[in-house]
């Protein structure tokens, strides 16, 4: 009993730690989030997609301040997700939105105001910041809400992709600040940082996950397996094929690793078997040992 329990202890200790580990990078994605609108985003008065930027419109032409129309906002679609998704959201979700809420609370007076005079530079600076914040909080299997909700819900009724749902509200978002700013080119503006939060966004996602999958035929397979499992630390295993035209067996060595490694592999292919045929693609979201954990 007193083994059992300590297992208990010892094995929601790592996952503890996890959970507040998740937690605190997701609040520093969103402190950064928050950052691209107050320096560079509200001074110049440019829009950005999701509720933010719906709630930035309000308050360039109400002075509402954001964390006020962001949480009323929220509230309202957590209690029709609530009706209509049940809790399907997450708790991360909840987390998020209401960190949001109270970081676009802080006065926009405690800011130092424009950081760059050029609007244009404001957007990309603006977008890119903001793409790296989400980026951070979707890397910990996290959501920003607002958005992502109404595509949740338009989603269970209609076979409409989230991304193209996403899209439209975006740009129904920025396009609509237009009849509040009388701007045209704060609306463009405003479609560069969604273009440039978007880059942003899946160049992160990209750059953390990218891998290749490696398909090596060689007759020297066995010498080629052995160095990836002892100098790159990878997996391999080892396909029987035929070929057809030849009409003989072959061994096939079929290798999952990082983009960076590579070069390596390549490298002491070609030393150890230069007329060895190669083929590699590119793959996303690979979990397991060695590469990235699943977040459900």
């Amino acid at each position: 009993m007193a083994l059992n329990l300590q297992k208990m202890v010892q094995t929601k200790k790592p996952k503890l730690q996890s959970v507040i580990k998740d937690y605190s990078i997701m609040l520093v994605g969103l402190i950064l989030y928050v950052l691209s609108w107050n320096l560079f985003l509200i001074p110049s008065q440019i829009t950005g997609g999701g509720i933010s930027g719906l709630a930035a419109v309000i308050f360039y032409s109400t002075k509402i301040p954001m964390g006020i129309t962001y949480f009323v906002i929220n509230v309202a679609l957590i209690a029709i997700a609530l009706k209509v998704l049940g809790s399907n959201f997450g708790v991360k979700t909840v987390f998020n939105m209401v960190a949001l809420t109270l970081l676009f609370a802080i006065p926009q007076d405690l800011f130092p105001g424009a950081l760059i005079k050029d609007n244009f530079l404001a957007a990309v600076l603006g977008g890119m910041m903001g793409g790296v914040g989400i980026g951070i909080v979707f890397s910990r299997g996290g959501s920003t809400g607002g958005t992502d909700i109404i595509a949740m819900m338009i989603n269970k009724y209609r076979n409409i992709s989230p991304g193209r749902i996403i899209l439209y509200c975006d740009v129904i978002i920025i396009g609509s600040s237009y009849f509040l700013v009388h701007s045209i080119d704060k609306m463009v503006y405003g479609f560069v940082s969604m273009a440039v939060v978007s880059y942003t966004l899946d160049s992160i996602l990209s750059g953390s996950n990218a891998s290749a999958q490696i398909f090596i035929f060689s007759p020297k397979y066995e010498e080629i397996a052995d160095f990836i499992n002892t100098e790159s630390f990878r997996g391999v295993t080892v396909i029987d094929g035929t070929g057809w035209y030849t009409q003989q067996n072959i061994k096939i060595l079929m290798t999952i690793v990082r983009k960076k490694e590579t070069s390596i592999i390549f490298r002491m292919v070609k030393e150890i078997d230069p007329n060895a045929f190669i083929s590699m693609g590119s793959v996303m979201g690979v979990y397991g040992q060695g590469f990235d954990k699943l977040r459900v």
